[in-house]
């Protein structure tokens, strides 16, 4: 009787999700998604769904063999795995009908814990958003989210997490200029808390994704001021908590030289930009009653009297990911050393 049950069920659920004799199963063009890391941090894993899936893995894996299906039964949302034993869903093989969707993440997750995969990541577009609550109440938590689609995760194994969190910084960059007659490029924000209206600022933003530091102060001066300019080094970078939705800020003070004089105000961002005296820009109340900002300046100023020795960008590449990347160190007594003034 149990076994003409389940033949029973199997038949409605082959039917409902729509087998065919062959599945797709092309990778072409599935984009890389984060990595699982060796650090433990918060993560998505509803124990009870998880307790649940591995009870229905074992029934299935018993049932299957039993009738001898194994091959339909193992049907799965088509996915790869990933180098850290958990399994990548392909955002571009999404079967668009809800049901289909939930039948099909149901043997997913049951044939996931009986072959002891981990973590695993569904990337949901934003024209699958109708997919996102099914997703959910099977156990699945928000990683992040961008403009074109939300990043769930599900943690199979007890214990800690080891998938690694969301970002947890934001990355601004600010452009010291100067030109060779020891004035620097200053601006006024349009948009600005009241205590700041008036305050004659550097040139500074957020950078990119995918966007070098050294390339997005040189961005930045660029919009803002329509200054050309060349990178010279890090002077100094200032590193706090809790900035913005509960991030981490980082902000990178780069030292450039300028390439061009004539300023071009972006009236979208900036009310006002000029050439200031380094000495008048120094006696603005704002700076002098900032401990931060005064010690910048002063870092700034002793740079220029060849006191003082920032960071340079080198390019290297490193075994681990085979990639070209960019170490930020200072040389001393060499030709590479920018140590000694931006000339």
């Amino acid at each position: 009787m149990e076994l003409q049950m389940f033949e029973s069920k199997f038949l409605t659920f082959s039917k409902e999700v729509g087998f065919r004799n062959s599945y797709p199963s092309s990778l072409i063009g599935v984009p890389s998604y984060p990595k699982s890391s060796s650090c433990k941090v918060i993560c998505s894993r509803a124990t009870n769904s998880t307790t649940s899936n591995k009870v229905v893995a074992s029934r299935l894996l018993l049932e299957s063999k039993i009738n001898g299906i194994n091959e339909v039964i193992s049907r799965t949302l088509e996915c790869f795995d990933d180098e850290y034993g958990g399994v990548i869903v392909n955002p571009e093989k999404l079967p668009t009908n809800p049901n289909v969707f939930a039948s099909l993440l149901q043997s997913s997750l049951s044939q996931w814990t009986i072959k002891g995969k981990k973590g695993i990541w569904l990337k949901l577009p934003s024209e699958y958003s109708d997919l996102v609550p099914i997703a959910v109440k099977e156990g699945f938590q928000y990683h992040h989210a961008e403009s074109g689609y939300v990043m769930l995760t599900y943690w199979i194994p007890e214990g800690p997490c080891m998938l690694p969190a969301n970002a947890s910084h934001q990355v601004g960059v600010g452009g010291f200029v100067i030109n060779d007659n020891n004035e620097v490029l200053v601006v006024q924000e349009k948009y600005c808390a009241p205590p700041f209206v008036g305050f004659w600022k550097i040139p500074t933003g957020f950078i990119h994704e995918s966007e070098e530091i050294y390339t997005g102060a040189v961005r930045e001066v660029k919009e803002e001021t329509g200054i050309d300019a060349e990178f010279v080094e890090v002077i100094a970078f200032r590193h706090a908590q809790n900035v913005a939705f509960e991030k981490s800020d980082l902000f990178f003070i780069c030292m450039l030289k300028p390439l061009t004089t004539q300023i071009t105000v972006d009236d979208h961002e900036i009310v006002a930009a000029k050439w200031m005296p380094l000495v008048e820009f120094v006696k603005q109340p704002w700076i002098q009653e900032d401990s931060m900002l005064k010690k910048v300046t002063d870092i700034f100023i002793a740079k220029l009297g060849k006191k003082y020795c920032g960071l340079y960008a080198h390019h290297l590449i490193s075994k681990f990911d085979d990639r070209l990347s960019t170490l930020y160190y200072n040389v001393v007594n060499t030709q590479e050393s920018n140590c000694f003034g931006s000339s």
